[in-house]
């Protein structure tokens, strides 16, 4: 019988260039060993081929630890452990992925039943399964049977290796491309360094895994698509999992695959029908000879809205336009656009009269300030101004909503970025800030991501008085997440980011892919499930936390290419990234916690949501929108998407006073961390009862 499960743990890479696993039975005089013992953390025996058989299909068990070459394993840059000096590889029988698993040795294939990442806790994972190396009910005597079981943190999936490599590679550099066309390019790369080798290298446009290849590869073909703007960059990874910062980044913009001059159809049959101050329309799809990628909406000549499609999925034919005036006549016409920004003729032209009172959700939009940065954090006062922090200039401003006056109160210290999405993030403050006069944020720095605190005296950021109360967050180009909030608890809850290495998030000693929870002094709370400053783990890039009425932490995911989630948190709780994208993957394995709400990337790419009145406002990028979603026991009911193409992107969004929100954009400059390139918006969003 099997100890009993407390949790599923797949955690993260560390590096290791030679390491030992010991599982004997008998004991022959011993021969030379080439490569090093893996010694059982709860039993101090080695993992062992049982008999020191050769033959493939062998089995392993513990064993007392005598040297010999059955306990002597090597970690290859491939991620194979290899034993005897006619190799045979650590194998997964049958290349089974659910527990219990057998293992043992055979020939080496290159399968992904005998790749194994060393993690930083003491685990041993398989690649292909995500279970942990395990002693089978814990035994710790000689004989002891070793499986592959979930991981669950456990003393007997524990192993004491030699060699360790913690040291990751170094930047490739001198990333470029040639041969592009229409859905393909060549990008190519110097190969970086690594004290005990490059395993391979993973391509990402955008924060997006394109592909990875081994580490002597330097040049790959990628698929791209016609018309598409992408970042192209490369990271480094070795056999430990260590991952290197990101490389520079080339954008690229593949040409079309054949010139189009035909505009679409004009869209038909426009209607439009009128509830309190909100405006639906709907239309009949136009048609054109490649296809149609997207629809423009006009109201009075303006266009207030873009419904997109992809080259595969047709845009919807409908749009709803909230916030309007009461008692006020509007004239709409929609017109139609390709993928190569031919524009169709209008549509019949509708004129529409809003009721007399709002009649939905969202009542009205006003802009209250321009931005010629990136708001990222942004905090209400008592006095009702607002704190917002410039993520690429690195300063925090007071904006006054009801003069538009902005007073810059300083810049925060050591904050750099990444070329990406890193620099000055999250944004919190004291629960007791009219006396103590703490703001809590939180930044990339050269070296991490952190959490500081800055006393905000007379107007001003004293940057003497600043403390760091959390370092060692891994940062890289993208994935850094950010997010600060202070829960009902008292306690601050940080959001991480996986640092573009998915190990990362199931790694319990790792601060990456996680939700934090830390005293305001930045000591561990007593009661964080783990001993540590972790409170809920298995995350991508998470950028959004909200709390509701009953002290609920809300969360919000970026997916990688599939889809983006909304999570409730619960204390301890694994939600299965990199195994598990939203509901794709091996989102079924026991031990991970289902989201309540998935987005398709193409519609979300969600970073910050609020909550008034136990009803869950996101804000998106890539989706352009913001939705709302009532909170229902532990459901997320009655979905509704606003804004859709009316502002562009969308970052951040909170509570304001009085029962509304504070809406900013993020449309211009957001990926390249160069400061006042932008040109962002500030809004106040009034909701209805």
């Amino acid at each position: 019988m099997h100890v009993p499960l407390r949790r599923r743990l797949t955690t993260t890479m560390i590096a290791v260039g030679v390491m030992t696993l010991a599982l004997v039975a008998v004991r022959a005089p011993a021969e030379a060993a080439t490569g090093s013992p893996v010694v059982g953390v709860d039993s101090g025996r080695c993992l062992d081929v049982v008999a020191q058989s050769q033959a493939d299909q062998a089995r392993l068990n513990l064993y007392d630890c005598v040297g010999q070459a059955n306990q002597a394993w090597t970690l290859t840059s491939a991620g194979e452990l290899r034993v005897y000096d006619q190799p045979k590889c650590l194998d997964v029988a049958g290349q089974d992925t659910t527990a219990p698993a057998v293992v043992q040795i055979y020939r080496c294939t290159g399968n992904a039943n005998q790749k194994w990442r060393l993690n930083a806790d003491g685990s041993i994972t398989g690649v292909q399964s995500g279970l942990c190396l395990d002693v089978t009910g814990g035994n710790t005597a000689n004989g002891a049977e070793v499986g592959m079981w979930t991981c669950n943190g456990q003393g007997n999936q524990k192993w004491r290796t030699t060699g360790a490599d913690t040291e990751a590679p170094s930047v490739p550099g001198n990333p470029r491309v040639s041969d592009l066309v229409c859905d393909a390019a060549t990008f190519a790369w110097n190969a970086s360094a690594d004290n005990v080798g490059v395993a391979f290298y993973d391509i990402f446009h955008d924060g997006q895994l394109m592909k990875s290849v081994g580490g002597t590869t330097l040049s790959t073909s990628l698929t791209v698509v016609a018309g598409a703007t992408w970042g192209l960059y490369v990271n480094a990874r070795d056999a430990a999992g260590n991952v290197s910062q990101a490389s520079t980044t080339v954008s690229i913009t593949p040409p079309h695959c054949q010139d189009d001059s035909e505009a679409p159809t004009a869209p038909a049959g426009l209607t439009g029908s009128v509830s309190g101050t909100t405006v639906t329309l709907n239309w009949t799809a136009a048609t054109d000879n490649i296809g149609v990628r997207a629809y423009d909406v006009f109201r009075d000549n303006a266009k207030v809205g873009t419904i997109t499609g992809t080259a595969t999925t047709p845009p919807a034919t409908s749009f709803i336009d909230s916030g309007l005036a009461a008692r006020t006549a509007y004239s709409y016409y929609v017109v139609a656009r390709d993928a190569q920004a031919n524009v169709s003729p209008r549509s019949n032209t509708v004129t529409v009269t809003t009721g007399a009172a709002c009649g939905s959700p969202v009542c009205g939009v006003t802009p209250i300030a321009t931005e010629t940065d990136l708001p990222w954090g942004l905090v209400t006062l008592a006095d009702g101004t607002i704190l917002y922090t410039r993520r690429d200039a690195h300063d925090i401003i007071r904006l006054n909503p009801a003069t538009g006056a902005k007073t810059t109160l300083g810049t925060v210290p050591n904050v750099q970025n990444t070329d990406g999405e890193g620099g000055l993030l999250g944004l919190a403050v004291s629960a007791d800030f009219a006396g103590d006069h703490w703001l809590y944020i939180m930044h990339t720095s050269p070296s991490d991501n952190r959490i500081v605190r800055i006393r905000l005296d007379d107007d001003s950021l004293n940057t003497a008085t600043e403390q760091i109360l959390l370092s060692g967050i891994l940062r890289n180009k993208y994935h850094d997440g950010g997010r600060l909030r202070f829960g009902p608890d008292g306690k601050l809850y940080a959001s991480t980011g996986d640092a573009q290495n998915g190990a990362n998030a199931q790694n319990l000693n790792s601060l990456n892919g996680k939700v934090l929870r830390l005293n305001t002094d930045g000591s561990v709370p007593s009661d964080n499930p783990y001993g540590n400053y972790v409170w809920s783990y298995g995350h991508r890039n998470p950028q959004g936390l909200a709390f509701d009425s009953q002290g609920r932490l809300w969360e919000q995911e970026f997916g990688d290419g599939i889809m983006d989630e909304t999570n409730l948190i619960t204390k301890g709780g694994n939600y299965g990234w990199p195994a598990c994208e939203g509901t794709s993957g091996t989102c079924g394995t026991a031990g991970f916690l289902a989201p309540k709400r998935t987005y398709p990337t193409s519609e979300g790419s969600c970073s910050g949501i609020a909550i008034v009145r136990d009803a869950l406002y996101v804000a998106c990028q890539r989706g352009t929108r913001m939705y709302r979603a009532v909170i229902s026991g532990t459901s997320l009911i009655d979905v509704q998407t606003y804004f859709n193409g009316t502002y562009g992107r969308l970052r951040t969004v909170e509570p304001a006073p009085g029962g509304g929100l504070w809406l900013t954009t993020s449309n211009v400059g957001d990926k390249d961390s160069t400061p006042n390139n932008s040109d962002e918006r500030i809004f106040r969003v009034t909701l209805g009862n």
